[in-house]
C-alpha cells in the first residue's frame, strides 16, 4: 500500500476501495471548522475579561471569521475544481492550523481577529473541497447516504464546540479553544494525503478570475453590512456597504451571463429545486445560528451553567441530528425532497415556537424538548438539500457546487446572528429599563447592564460587592450610630443586587421568547416559500463532465 494516494478518483472505473475512511477525514475535516464557531461562544466570556474586549471588539472576533469564509469559497472551489480539489483541502487545513496557533498566542483584540480571519481563509479552502472530494470519490448511488453522514457531522460539531470548549475552560484559558485545533489537523493533513484520492476536474478551461473576484467584493460587503448594520448602527460604514454589496452583485449576475464559461452559471438559480435548496438552507442556518446564540447564552447567565455544563446540555440536539439524519435517508427516497425537507422546516418552526414559553421561571427541562426537535429537523432537511445542490452542477464543478451550498449556509447564519442577535439586543435592553423603573440605579450603570446579558449580571454582582464591603465595615466600626448607618446602606444595596439580577435574568428570558417568535414566524414562511417552490419527483441527473485523455496520462496532483 502507498503511503500517499496517487491515483485521481477520476481515473479509476470502479468505487474507490478506501472511500468511507476517505469520508471520515472528510468529516473530520469539517467538524473543525464548525467547532471553531461554536466553540467560541463559551469561550467568549473569559476572552472578554483577559483582553477586556470592548461588545465591538468581540462582535468581529467572532465575526472575523466569517467574512473571508463567505466571501472566497466561491473563486477558492473553482481553483480546487481546476488545480486539486484534496491540494485545496491540505493548504486549507494548513492554513487553518496557521491561524490557530496564531489566535493562541494573540494578547490582544486585534490579533485575535486577524487570527480568526486566517483562520476564516482556511476555512473556505477546507469546506468546498470537503463536499467535491466526497461527490467525486463516492458513485452517485452512495453519495445520499455520504452526504447525510457529512451533514451530521455538522450537527455534532454545533452541539460538541461547546462541550470540547468548555472541557478546556475547566483548566485552561480561553486560548486553549484554539491551540486544540492544530494535532486534529495535522491528523486530517496526513490522513488526507493517505486515504483521500487526488480530483480534479476534466477540462482545462481558464477560471473565470473576474467573476471570481465580483464574488469576492459583493459576498464580502454584505456578510459587512449584516454584522455591521444590525450590531453598530447604520453609519456610513454600513451603508457603504450595503451599496458595494448592491452594485457588486449586479455586476457579478451580468459578468456571468455573458461570460462564456462563467464560475457560476447563475440561470441554475431559475430551476426550483436548485433554488428551493438554497433558500431552505440559508432559512434553516439562519434559525439555527440565531437560536444557538442566545440558547447558551441563556443557559451560562441566567441558568448560571459553567462552559462545560453548558456544552453538556446542547448534546441532546447533536444525538437528534443523527436520528434525524437516519430518517431522511429512510424517507427521502420513497416520499421525496420536497416532503421530508418541508418536514424538516415545520419542525424548526415549531421548535422556535416552543422557545416562546420562556420566561424567568425556565428551567433546563424547558430547552429539552426545542433542542431535539430542532435537532430531528436539521438532519430530516438539510441532507436532501446538499444532495440536490450538489447534484446540480456536472463532475468538472463540483467545487463551485460545494461552495454555493456553503455560501447559502454562511449566509443564512450570518443573517441568524446578525438579526436575531440584534433583535434580542433590543428587547432586552427595553425589558431590563422596564423592569428597572423607578429604582434608584444610575443611569450610567443601566446602560452597562443594558449592552448584554453578561454586563447585566456584572452590574449585579458589582452592587452586591459594594454590599458586602459596606457590610464588613459596618462590623469593624466603633461607632454604633455609623455601624447601624453602613448596615442599613448594605442592606438597601444587597436588596438592589437581588433585585438587579432578577431584572436581568427575567428581561433576557422574555427577550429570548421575543426573538424566538420572530425567527419561528421568518421560517415559518420561509417554509411556505420553499414548499412551493420544491418540484415534486426525483432530480434530474446533472451532465456529467467530459474527462480528458490529458488528464488520464497526466493524473492529479
Amino acid at each position: 500500500m502507498r503511503l500517499v494516494m496517487n491515483e485521481p478518483a477520476e481515473r479509476t472505473d470502479r468505487p474507490y476501495a478506501r472511500r468511507w475512511w476517505a469520508l471520515l477525514v472528510l468529516c473530520l475535516s469539517l467538524l473543525i471548522i464548525v467547532m471553531a464557531n461554536t466553540a467560541l461562544t463559551v469561550a467568549a466570556p473569559d476572552m472578554t475579561r483577559d483582553l477586556a474586549l470592548s461588545s465591538a471588539d468581540l462582535q468581529w472576533v467572532i465575526d472575523g471569521y466569517t467574512v473571508p469564509y463567505a466571501a472566497l469559497m466561491l473563486l477558492l472551489g473553482a481553483i480546487g475544481d481546476k488545480y486539486s480539489r484534496r491540494g485545496a483541502l491540505v493548504l486549507g487545513l494548513l492554513v487553518f492550523g496557521g491561524g490557530a496557533v496564531f489566535g493562541y498566542l494573540a494578547d490582544g483584540a486585534a490579533t485575535v481577529i486577524a487570527a480568526r480571519a486566517v483562520m476564516g481563509v482556511g476555512a473556505a479552502l477546507i469546506m468546498p473541497a470537503t463536499l467535491s472530494l466526497l461527490a467525486a470519490t463516492f458513485p452517485r448511488a452512495e453519495r445520499a447516504k455520504a452526504i447525510t453522514l457529512w451533514t451530521a457531522t455538522a450537527g455534532l460539531a454545533i452541539a460538541a464546540g461547546p462541550v470540547v470548549a468548555g472541557a478546556l475552560l475547566k483548566d485552561h484559558g480561553w486560548a486553549s479553544t484554539f491551540l486544540i485545533n492544530v494535532p486534529i489537523a495535522a491528523v486530517a493533513l496526513v490522513a488526507a494525503l493517505v486515504l483521500v484520492p487526488p480530483s480534479r476536474a476534466g477540462h482545462h478551461d481558464r477560471i473565470d478570475y473576474v467573476g471570481g473576484l465580483l464574488s469576492v467584493l459583493w459576498i464580502g460587503a454584505l456578510v459587512y453590512m449584516i454584522i455591521e448594520g444590525p450590531h453598530f448602527g447604520w453609519d456610513a460604514k454600513a451603508i457603504t456597504a450595503a451599496a458595494v454589496a448592491g452594485a457588486g452583485l449586479l455586476a457579478f449576475v451580468l459578468w456571468e451571463l455573458r461570460h462564456p464559461r462563467p464560475i457560476l452559471d447563475v440561470r441554475r438559480f431559475g430551476d426550483r429545486r436548485f433554488a428551493g435548496a438554497n433558500l431552505a438552507v440559508a432559512l434553516f442556518f439562519l434559525a439555527v445560528f440565531g437560536a444557538f446564540y442566545y440558547l447558551t447564552q441563556h443557559l451560562q447567565f441566567v441558568l448560571g451553567y459553567d462552559a462545560l455544563a453548558t456544552g453538556v446540555r446542547m448534546l441532546p440536539l447533536a444525538g437528534a441530528v443523527f436520528v434525524g439524519s437516519a430518517l431522511t435517508g429512510y424517507l427521502t427516497p420513497r416520499v421525496g425532497m420536497k416532503w421530508t425537507v418541508s418536514a424538516g422546516m415545520v419542525g424548526g418552526t415549531a421548535a422556535l415556537a416552543l422557545l416562546t414559553r420562556v420566561d424567568g421561571s425556565s428551567t433546563y427541562g424547558d430547552f429539552v424538548a426545542p433542542l431535539i426537535i430542532l435537532g430531528l429537523a436539521i438532519g430530516l432537511a438539510l441532507s436532501p438539500c446538499t444532495d440536490a445542490i450538489m447534484g446540480s452542477f456536472p463532475e468538472s464543478e463540483l467545487g463551485v457546487g460545494g461552495a454555493v451550498n456553503d455560501t447559502s449556509l454562511e449566509l443564512g447564519g450570518s443573517l441568524g446572528i446578525a438579526i436575531l442577535g440584534s433583535l434580542l439586543s433590543t428587547s432586552y435592553s427595553g425589558r431590563l429599563s422596564d423592569a428597572t423603573a423607578g429604582s434608584r440605579l444610575p443611569a450610567s450603570a443601566l446602560a452597562t447592564a443594558q449592552d448584554s446579558v453578561g454586563a447585566g449580571y456584572a452590574v449585579a454582582q458589582g452592587i452586591g460587592d459594594k454590599a458586602r464591603q459596606l457590610a464588613a465595615q459596618a462590623a469593624h466600626a466603633g461607632d454604633p450610630q455609623q455601624a447601624a448607618r453602613l448596615k442599613a446602606q448594605a442592606a438597601q444595596l444587597s436588596g438592589g443586587a437581588r433585585q438587579m439580577k432578577d431584572a436581568v435574568g427575567s428581561a433576557f428570558s422574555d427577550a429570548v421568547a421575543h426573538t424566538s417568535l420572530a425567527g419561528a414566524v421568518v421560517l415559518g414562511v420561509g417554509t411556505l416559500a420553499v414548499a412551493l417552490l420544491l418540484p415534486r419527483g426525483a432530480a434530474p441527473e446533472a451532465e456529467p463532465a467530459k474527462e480528458t485523455k490529458e488528464l488520464v496520462d497526466s493524473g492529479v496532483n
